[in-house]
Parts: structure tokens; C-alpha cells; sequence
């Protein structure tokens, strides 16, 4: 849809396909992101408190700017909310926002409030870049793809409320309070990786992102993802969104994920490698398990 939109307004819009917009402002240049959490969509009243609502929206946005390297500056929140809810409401949900920002070093630099029947967060971060960004679209063939942290865990949370359960704790966290990964995009980015994404829409959806804007194919090996205590499957864990962590293409290598683990406590794992193609392929040992065709990148 993202792509049939663009294409109408081709001609009065800057290229896109990447997680933020770039804009120069004297002699510096900014990473620009938004992202809407919508009640009903992204979340349901019953599984989060506000604050948590909040923070989540903000992550989410923030994990942009993570996903090109940029350093946080602010964000402007805008919520819509029901008239009839109590009048703090309203604050709990931005300070949990505030919370996120803060996070990061970063803070809240205004916004808007309407009515709504459903409860609307819109959040735009705002980033600068000390140096190039690392884009979607620099992967090169023979790259190892790595991932960060383990995945799984938003996927296990929402199975158990849409059954009518209580999500474990540690994969009802991973869901509510999401961590954009900033200071870790940032090494990675001194590190000299090709290209990044973050893991919006999950792993399997997002290698199609940065396969298609780097014409190249993502080969992954399902059994290599990195699982969450609480995640159902392999097959789950790759499909799932809601994970926030980071998608790596850069130069093969052990030490890398090595000196990546001692300095923040997390893995880096080798979840495959970019390979002459186009699309994503999935792999059990050696052999494809599923393919994703590739589509052509807007922009």
C-alpha cells in the first residue's frame, strides 16, 4: 500500500523506502520518523496500562532512528483520546512517552490533543546524524546477516491475550516496554555494517526490506534465530513483529558478535547471509523452506 501511495505523489515527494527521512538543515542533518499506534490495531486496552501505551508508541518510533544510526534529539507526540475517559489519562500516556524519550537521552518537544473514540498516538523523532546513515540499502553479496537480542517474545504475549491468558512476564515486557536499540546501532555503525533495519514487522517481513532495497536475496537459516525464553517456534519467532531489535548486514566474521555481547550484554547472532538474487529464502538445514518473491523498492 505504502509503495501505490508513493507512486501517486511521485513527483512532489523525496525518495523514500528506508526507516527515516533525511533532511539537511545547515550544516546539520537530521533522521525524521513517524509512527501511529492505533487502539484496536497496535494494542487493546486491556493488556496495557496507559504509561505502557505510551512508552510503546514512542519506542517504536524511536527504533527508527536506531535503525540508521542517529542520535535521539526529541519527539512530538500527538494523542487522540475519548472525552469521557478520566482527565489524567491523557498524562499517563504521555509520560510514559516522556519516559522513552528520556530513555535515550532524548526529550519531548511538543504535540497536539483531539477527541477520539479510540485511543490515537502519533509520534514523530526527531534524530541528528554525526555521520552517513546506514541504510537498507548497502548489503552486499556474501554479507552475513546478524540479528540482535532473541526473538520471540511480543509474538508468545499476543498468542496468550488472544487466548484469553496472561503472558509469561518476561514476553509481556519484550511486548510493553520495548527497547530501541540506539547506543547498539551506533557501535554497530563504527563497526563498518553495509546496511540495517529494525524489526518493526518482524524478521522474515523486514529481510524482505532489505533485500528488495538492496537488490540482493537474504538467505536465512531458521534454525540459526536466536529464541526468547517464551517463544512458541522458530517459525514464530521469525514472523512475528512488535520485536524492535536490528537486522545487520557486514563482512563475515566471529569477532564481531563476540566484542558485541561483552559490550552490551546481548547477542549478535548469524541469522544467514546476502546472497546474488532477489527476495528472501528461508533455510533448514540447507534445504528452502520458504520463499518470499521480491518486490520492486519505491523510491
Amino acid at each position: 500500500m505504502v509503495r501505490a501511495l508513493w507512486g501517486r505523489i511521485a513527483d512532489r515527494a523525496a525518495p523514500s523506502g528506508d526507516d527515516c527521512a533525511f533532511v539537511d538543515v545547515g550544516e546539520a542533518r537530521l533522521a525524521i520518523s513517524g509512527d501511529l499506534s492505533i487502539e484496536g490495531t497496535h494494542f487493546r486496552l486491556g493488556w496495557l496500562a496507559l504509561h505502557e501505551i505510551g512508552w510503546r508508541a514512542a519506542a517504536a518510533s524511536l527504533s527508527d532512528l536506531a535503525a540508521v544510526a542517529a542520535t535521539p534529539v526529541g519527539i512530538m507526540v500527538g494523542i487522540g483520546i475519548s472525552p469521557e475517559w478520566p482527565s489524567d489519562s491523557a498524562a499517563e500516556v504521555m509520560e510514559g512517552a516522556a519516559a522513552a524519550a528520556a530513555a535515550v537521552d532524548a526529550v519531548v518537544l511538543g504535540g497536539d490533543i483531539v477527541r477520539s473514540e479510540n485511543l490515537v498516538l502519533d509520534v514523530t523523532a526527531i534524530g541528528r546524524l554525526a555521520s552517513d546513515p546506514v541504510e537498507r540499502r548497502g548489503a552486499r553479496v556474501g554479507d552475513a546477516l546478524y540479528v540482535t537480542g532473541r526473538l520471540g517474545g511480543p509474538a508468545a504475549a499476543l498468542a496468550a491475550w488472544e487466548a484469553g491468558r496472561e503472558p509469561e512476564s518476561s514476553a509481556r515486557e519484550r511486548f510493553a516496554h520495548p527497547e530501541p536499540r540506539i547506543a547498539q546501532a551506533t557501535w554497530l555503525r563504527d563497526q563498518g555494517v553495509h546496511a540495517m533495519v529494525d524489526l518493526s514487522d518482524g524478521l522474515l517481513a523486514d529481510a524482505q526490506h532489505l533485500a528488495a532495497a538492496s537488490s540482493v536475496r537474504c538467505a536465512l537459516d531458521l534454525a540459526a534465530v536466536p529464541l526468547h525464553p517464551a517463544a512458541e517456534s522458530p517459525e514464530r519467532a521469525l514472523a512475528g513483529g512488535e520485536e524492535y531489535e536490528l537486522l545487520v548486514a557486514a563482512p563475515e566474521g566471529e569477532a564481531m558478535p563476540e566484542a558485541f555481547g561483552a559490550a552490551f550484554d546481548l547477542p549478535l547472532t548469524r541469522v544467514g547471509r546476502v546472497e546474488e538474487g532477489l527476495g528472501v529464502e528461508v533455510r533448514r538445514d540447507g534445504a528452502i523452506t520458504h520463499v518470499i518473491s521480491p518486490f520492486r523498492q519505491f523510491g
